[in-house]
């Protein structure tokens, strides 16, 4: 090698000894890994004292097999092992460097060298290509062996091991020298012994080797397993204690002694090197648990209540049982016959998932408020658990289970029935009595419709049931009950939501069909107004209820009841300018803020264009109204006392359904009767759901709707008002069953032929200009907005984000018109 050369490998030094020293690991590695697995596996098995528990034949054959094992995987790697040179190392690092500047130094120049042009551009040559050899870097080995490797089975070694080493103990290791052949030759180098302390695995204290114990006192839990092991002659060795109270012993001198740690006393191996430990058993307390006094109650009907547990060695689980409180019940009315056995209610205590369990302070947050225990007096038993199976109880609470609280007069009266039925059902010719005296003059007390209609279909069924009335029937007019209670209770407030959003529905149309001037001024006017008696409903029911979730939400409301009318200024102002795309986004905003407010339910089917299923739904919804509509009408009449002999209605027309323009004049019969032609149509029609069991069902509904219209018919025939709502109110159950039944069928057909598309209809251009500034398609509700159904499971999620990534994109367009970057910029100030 020349001087070029001798330096450039003297400034790589470092380098070239670490890239040789990782060949060295990489060959090693690769060749011996079979070694070190059935190495670390034989010695994890040993440290575990594995041979101490088979028999002597078995761990013979698997001490012989480990030995074999170990010698052909040495014999494998020795074969296959090849040492790295230095060359080999200089080669590895030149590789890694552009254009192998080591290899370079080492040509020499094969013509010209005579030349001196040629020769100083040869030194040049050399000069760049030390250069390069200068910046080497050592290159790292390819330790990897998932190839040769492909089970891992060098980690299942590595794993056991390291157990062995947490768990275990390496002195176990030298017991296989009982095993060998002339093992009996070394006792005459004295006997000796191993003993071991296992704690309960609950406890969280390690096993102890007790060769590393000097005698004296040794404090242990109940429960420790003490394992101990003889070696020597028999009778060299023995072993005494009295703390397992045993009362079969084997014979001391037994070279095996297992037994379990119950009381305190004395352990002891007799004889040449033995020792003696006075072990005081530590007993494992039960866990104890301190409920609060009382449990508070929530607006929704929720309870909370307090709770503060503890144990020595951590607390595993907890209950509540809740059971009904006789002698504390006001024995009236209702109450006064005996009641019906039910079990007490069992709660499991929330537990910390983390952290230490010794000391816990947790919170049981539940619902009962439609239990037949709510509102009632009840003993509460709270109850704890630890790892050992031990129990503690705290004395009974006795509070008054917190359930929904109803303000309405007849909400109330129809939750005081309900309890009575679920106290027993004996109970159930009182209800019917008193639900009657309730509703026989309605218009006094009941500001309902559908609650009185529903009211009446339930009343006609308990009566029906009352002397053989069964646990199943009782559960269902128990669930009927709480759901018209709350419907008296939020009736109004749904109402006026419903008012609001039928005011939303028309103006939007009217909006769409390019109305006149005069006739949106005037549903302008109609909107002010429902949105003024949606907000003083609102603030009239948290009046009412002043800790429920209402309340709270009208406390912490970002906008007021101005600065809703400001919007419909804003509204009107750009209507009267015929900017109707803003104004079309404006009415969107005003529709998702009242309907943020989460206060009542929407209709949930569609009133705009579509396919034939949905123009099906739509007209399916129709009727509906046009049976609503009959019924208000046939209500009022009830409450006004002026039907006549023939239900008629002469000289004028009410309540027609919406959007219908038929039936001026009729009579109640015959508007039913053209309801329920109308609804023969729909059924003879082309329905979602053909052949899908939503489908069929909805169609049986739909069934069962026209049977009761024909009779709601023949009862107005009659002058029966009261039977023919009763057939009414079944007629519009049956209906609204059906068009969910519906609902869920086309919902099912719109998934499996929109998934595809959905994806790509995000933000591409409309030619029609009928899509908002998110490239949203008009929906199906004569709205803005998309009837699509939304993504499920974790995919919401991921669309969310690309939603919200696209508005932020979109924003900072300067191209776009800055109507639409205002109204990007509002929603992102939303979200």
């Amino acid at each position: 090698m020349n001087t070029d050369q001798d330096s450039t490998l003297s400034v790589i030094t470092r380098p070239l000894r670490l890239t040789l020293l990782g060949l060295w690991a990489e060959r090693l590695t690769r060749c011996f890994w079979p070694f070190w697995t059935v190495l670390l596996v034989t010695l994890s098995a040993l440290s575990f004292g594995l041979q101490d528990h088979l028999p002597l034949e078995a761990a013979w054959f698997s001490l012989v097999l480990a030995l074999v094992a170990a010698v052909a995987t040495l014999w494998r790697g020795l074969r296959a092992f090849r040492a790295p040179t230095r060359t080999e190392a200089l080669i590895r690092l030149d590789s890694r460097l552009p254009g192998q500047p080591i290899a370079a130094l080492t040509d020499t120049q094969a013509i010209g060298g005579n030349d001196p042009a040629s020769l100083a551009v040869w030194q040049a040559h050399r000069a760049r290509m030390a250069a390069r050899a200068a910046a080497a870097r050592p290159v790292e080995p390819d330790l990897k062996l998932a190839r040769r490797d492909p089970f891992a089975l060098r980690y299942v070694a590595l794993t056991a091991f390291v157990m062995a080493m947490i768990f275990g103990s390496l002195w176990r290791v030298t017991s296989v020298e009982a095993l060998a052949p002339g093992a009996g030759n070394e006792l005459a180098a004295g006997p000796s012994w191993e003993g071991w302390a296992q704690p309960p695995a609950y406890t969280g204290k390690p096993s102890l080797y007790l060769n590393d114990i000097p005698e004296g006192s040794l404090d242990l839990p109940i429960g420790t397993r003490l394992q101990f092991r003889l070696y020597g002659e028999v009778g060299d060795l023995t072993l005494s204690e009295t703390v397992s109270g045993r009362t079969e012993v084997p014979a001391a001198s037994d070279p095996l002694h297992d037994f379990t740690l119950q009381r305190s006393g004395e352990v002891a191996v007799g004889g040449e090197g033995g020792r003696t430990w006075r072990i005081t058993a530590t007993p494992d307390m039960a866990p104890s648990v301190t409920p609060a006094t009382s449990a508070d109650r929530e607006g929704n009907g929720q309870f909370t209540m307090e709770f503060a547990a503890a144990d020595d060695y951590g607390v595993a689980s907890g209950r509540v049982s809740i059971a009904l409180d006789l002698p504390a019940i006001d024995r009236r009315f209702g109450l006064s016959a005996e009641p019906e056995a039910r079990e007490p209610v069992v709660l499991d205590l929330p537990m910390p998932m983390t952290g230490d369990r010794a000391q816990i302070a947790e919170t049981l947050v539940d619902d009962l408020s439609q239990h037949p225990f709510a509102n009632l007096p009840v003993a509460m038993t709270f109850t704890v658990a630890d790892a050992a199976g031990q129990e503690g109880s705290a004395d009974p609470v006795h509070v008054t289970l917190p359930g929904k609280r109803f303000f309405d007069p007849l909400a109330a009266a129809l939750i005081e029935m309900r309890r009575d039925l679920l106290w027993t059902r004996a109970n159930a010719p009182r209800a019917t009595q008193i639900l009657k005296a309730v509703t026989h003059r309605p218009e006094d007390l009941i500001r309902n419709q559908r609650a009185y209609l529903r009211l009446r279909v339930l009343m006609r069924d308990l009566e029906a049931q009352a002397v053989s009335l069964t646990p199943d029937s009782r559960d269902a007019i128990a669930a009927e009950l709480w759901e018209i209670a709350l419907l008296v209770e939020e009736g109004d407030l749904a109402s006026a939501m419903e008012r609001l959003r039928r005011a939303q529905d028309r103006l939007d149309e009217a909006m769409r069909n390019g109305a006149d001037p005069s006739e949106i001024e005037q549903l302008m006017q109609e909107l002010r107004e429902a949105l003024n008696d949606y907000m003083r409903e609102l603030a009239e029911e948290a009046q009412r209820n002043p800790d429920s979730q209402l309340s709270q939400n009208m406390e912490g409301m970002e906008m007021s009841g101005d600065q809703l009318q400001q919007m419909l200024d804003e509204l009107q102002r750009l209507m009267e300018e015929g900017r109707m795309a803003e104004a079309q986004e404006l009415m969107e905003m005003l529709r998702q803020l009242m309907e943020n407010m989460q206060v009542a339910q929407g209709e949930g089917q569609g009133q705009g264009q579509g396919g034939p299923g949905q123009q099906a739904m739509r007209e399916l919804q129709d009727t509906l109204r046009g049976q609503q509509g009959l019924s208000d009408d046939a209500f009022r009449d009830l409450q006004d006392g002026q039907e006549g002999n023939d239900g008629q209605q002469p000289g004028q027309q009410q309540g027609q359904g919406e959007g219908e323009g038929e039936g001026q004049g009729q009579s109640f019969a015959e508007r039913q009767q053209g309801l329920r032609d109308r609804l023969g149509r729909l059924q003879e029609g082309q329905l979602p759901g053909d052949g899908s069991a939503a489908g069929e069902e909805g169609r049986r509904q739909l069934d069962r709707a026209g049977r009761a219209m024909e009779q709601a018919e023949e009862a107005l025939r009659e002058g029966d008002l009261p039977g023919a709502l009763d057939r009414q109110a079944e007629a519009m159950e049956a209906m609204r069953d059906g068009m969910r039944q519906f609902g869920d069928a086309l919902a099912e057909e719109q998934r499996q032929q929109g998934d595809a598309a959905q994806g790509q209809e995000f933000g591409q251009a409309d030619p029609n200009g009928q899509r908002d500034p998110l490239g949203r398609e008009p929906g199906n509700s004569a709205r803005i907005g998309s009837d699509r159904n939304m993504l499920q499971g974790e995919d919401v999620y991921r669309r969310a984000q690309d939603i919200l990534d696209e508005i932020r994109r979109r924003s900072g367009e300067q191209a776009r018109p800055e109507s639409e970057r205002d109204y990007l910029r509002r929603l992102l100030d939303q979200f």
